[in-house]
């Protein structure tokens, strides 16, 4: 394996979107939503292992994840978890990685990937993956991976890809994000746009360059000589400075705005699962359309719908037809699966309760 390659798996998310699995106390990156036995944080990390050594493949999360982190993934060593104090999208916390791995190799190159995301097709992606660090070695751009679209999603952000290309790496013309309905058919049938799979390749020297040009408070923030990495010192000066970065992601910070970016498309049966709508078009269905995810369903006059329910609970639903019914702990979900964008305003309603913490 490369030494000089590193990963860094975005880990900080609530996943509210999950709800009510996923919790504040553990959001969907620690859950194993696919019955596999592992959690979407742990088949990211041995994705990556299998190319990447494991000594350099670094997470970042919020403080309150750590332990559970290093609980999960136990080859880690404590210092390969970033603790972010609070949440500031993905820019600050690819500042804060970023830096932290020039300190220790300025030579390295870096993939950047989320925990929740589901590749079904690992070799091909793997493949992809080498050959992106490749590209990034010799040539200081900014590499983004792009899947073609089997379907009108608007759940999606896109990437146009220009004609300006170096083998099979296509110059980036446009991002464009969650479109609707009509503008997704337009974008699918060009052959133009690719999904933005939010993976991301480039050599440190290069995404440091480009937060100087485009976010330079942020930059500011992680200066050589203000951060002593790897000291006692390091979680004291995040704690004190990171709040006050800028919430931003980096797609809208740095890569609309960056000229050498460039996408490689393929097909790795990638999955943003990222909504209970995600998961039922991942899940096996009966022959009315209904899924069922660890609990024992009888349906009657139903279709299209998504149960899950604690293991060994039984639902009987009569005349059901798109619906999430979500049941964890001590919340029940029952919602159109149309309106799943609904979820976040109900978690936010949830939390305004008085007594709201064993619910959220």
């Amino acid at each position: 394996m490369d030494k000089n390659r590193y990963c860094v798996i975005m880990a900080g998310g609530a996943g509210s979107r999950f709800w009510p699995f996923s919790r504040n106390s553990k959001p969907k990156q620690f859950l194993d939503f696919m019955g596999t036995g592992s959690s979407l944080l742990q088949m990211t990390f041995n994705r990556f292992a299998r190319i990447i050594p494991t000594e350099n493949i670094l997470v970042v999360t919020n403080r309150i994840y750590r332990d559970m982190v290093l609980e999960q993934l136990p080859q880690m060593r404590p210092d390969q978890v970033l603790a972010e104090p609070c949440r500031r999208n993905t820019a600050p916390c690819i500042a804060y990685a970023a830096n932290r791995i020039y300190a220790t190799n300025p030579n390295a190159s870096m993939v950047v990937a989320p925990a929740d995301h589901l590749i079904t097709k690992e070799v091909e992606f793997l493949d992809a993956i080498t050959k992106g660090f490749d590209f990034v070695t010799k040539e200081p751009v900014l590499l983004t991976l792009g899947i073609r679209p089997n379907r009108p999603e608007t759940g999606y952000g896109y990437i146009q890809a220009g004609t300006d290309q170096k083998g099979d790496f296509k110059r980036v013309k446009t991002f464009t994000e969650k479109p609707n309905a009509e503008l997704a058919k337009i974008f699918m049938e060009s052959g133009e746009f690719f999904w933005n799979a939010g993976v991301f390749l480039w050599s440190v020297s290069s995404i440091l360059k480009a937060f100087d040009d485009f976010l330079p408070d942020i930059a500011a923030k992680f200066l050589p000589g203000r951060v002593l990495f790897g000291t006692p010192d390091e979680e004291a000066f995040i704690n004190d400075n990171f709040p006050s970065c800028q919430n931003i992601s980096i797609d809208y910070g740095i890569m609309e705005h960056a000229k050498q970016v460039y996408v490689l498309c393929g097909d790795f049966g990638w999955s943003d699962l990222g909504t209970w709508g995600s998961l039922y078009d991942l899940s096996e269905k009966d022959a009315n359309g209904n899924v069922n995810l660890k609990c024992r369903m009888l349906a009657y006059e139903c279709s299209d719908n998504i149960v899950a329910l604690p293991e060994g609970k039984l639902a009987v639903l009569q005349d059901l037809n798109g619906y999430i019914v979500a049941e964890s702990d001590n919340a029940l979900l029952i919602c159109r699966k149309e309106e799943e964008q609904r979820i976040r305003q109900f978690v936010n309603d949830v939390s305004m309760m008085p007594d709201n913490e064993p619910y959220i």
